[in-house]
């Protein structure tokens, strides 16, 4: 099981700093993140360039809020800065994220983020010098004369996002590894994203041991047990406001919690959200502790997912103890 670090720092020398951390300590790879407020185009490009070894990923990039030839142009750029250590990690966001926040239309978010994946690929292997053309159900370029100098690989991974099976299907379909969502329990884990992967992977023929299965795992660690505990509960329930991530909630029979967290959040009252966040929850969803008890949580991944992103709790934590939980992991979870 390969183990990589979701990077959630600024200002972006931060975590350029810590990247380099993470290489030294022997991690597969780091993660950036697409937000309102942050590229992760942007982010990747920095940090690959500071780098040697480790793999850079876009954990994740958002499939819709780019034109793919725009993507395609940025991510082989980034896999030239790095001479071929870039991950694209794609996701669709919610329905709200991207009217509310991006002002896009959200449409048919498996069938699209499917035409975005064959379409990058088209466009990093299409032959030099010619014209490139791609009608689709989403997408129509014309583009007179397509050209592509200095691309270090037209096989570029990417990896797909997803929550619900649809998504999640689709990834085994078409891409090459997945990014599992932070909610995900292992129960969600074993009794809907691996079949669902399977039945994607069986759709195209394609082999168990060509997809990554990866995903994000919230890690809380500290000799203060309540804390780390405290920390990973407010991060879950933070998502746990989503609707749409009923289908993890749903599966556990969560509906008390689930109406607990999202009463608290109405009213804006965040110590009570965290409260209502089960210790079922907790145990499920993160790994919290000391890192004792962290190192031996985490084994109960193994068989789940084939590559764990670390990620730590941040909403609400300040940034010097961000940066501790990262030291810790890098401690206990390095090679």
């Amino acid at each position: 099981m390969r183990r990589s670090l979701v990077l959630v720092l600024d200002p972006i020398s931060d975590q350029v700093d810590h990247a380099q951390k993470a290489e030294e300590a022997g991690f597969d790879a780091v993660w950036l993140v697409d937000f309102n407020n942050r590229s992760a185009f942007v982010r990747m490009a920095a940090t690959g360039q500071a780098t040697e070894r480790i793999g850079i990923g876009s954990g994740i990039a958002y499939a819709f809020g780019r034109s793919p030839v725009y993507t395609a142009s940025a991510v082989a750029d980034i896999d030239e800065i790095t001479n071929g250590r870039t991950i694209l990690g794609l996701g669709t966001g919610t329905k709200r994220m991207q009217e509310s926040w991006y002002g896009f239309e959200f449409e048919s978010p498996a069938p699209k983020a499917i035409e975005v994946v064959r379409l990058l690929r088209e466009l990093w292997s299409a032959p030099q010098g010619r014209p490139f053309k791609h009608e689709g159900r989403f997408y129509n370029i014309a583009i007179d004369l397509y050209l592509r100098p200095g691309l270090v690989r037209s096989d570029i991974p990417i990896y797909l996002a997803g929550v619900n099976k649809r998504m999640v299907r689709a990834a085994g379909e078409v891409a090459d590894g997945l990014v599992g969502h932070p909610l995900y329990s292992r129960r969600y884990l074993d009794e809907v994203v691996r079949p669902a992967v399977e039945e994607g992977l069986a759709k195209e023929n394609r082999q168990r041991d060509s997809f990554d299965l990866a995903g994000y795992v919230i890690t809380s660690i500290s000799d203060d047990v309540e804390q780390a505990r405290e920390e990973a509960r407010r991060q879950i329930g933070f998502y746990a406001t989503t609707r749409t991530y009923d289908a993890i909630l749903d599966l556990h029979g969560w509906a008390g919690e689930k109406k607990g967290i999202r009463d608290s959040f109405r009213s804006m009252d965040f110590a009570g959200m965290t409260a209502a966040v089960s210790d079922d929850m907790l145990d499920q969803i993160a790994v919290v502790g000391t890192p004792e008890d962290c190192e031996k949580q985490l084994a109960r991944y193994d068989g789940l997912l084939d590559h764990v992103l670390l990620y730590p709790p941040s909403v609400g934590v300040s940034p010097d103890r961000v940066k501790e939980n990262y030291k810790l992991m890098m401690e206990v979870f390095g090679s």
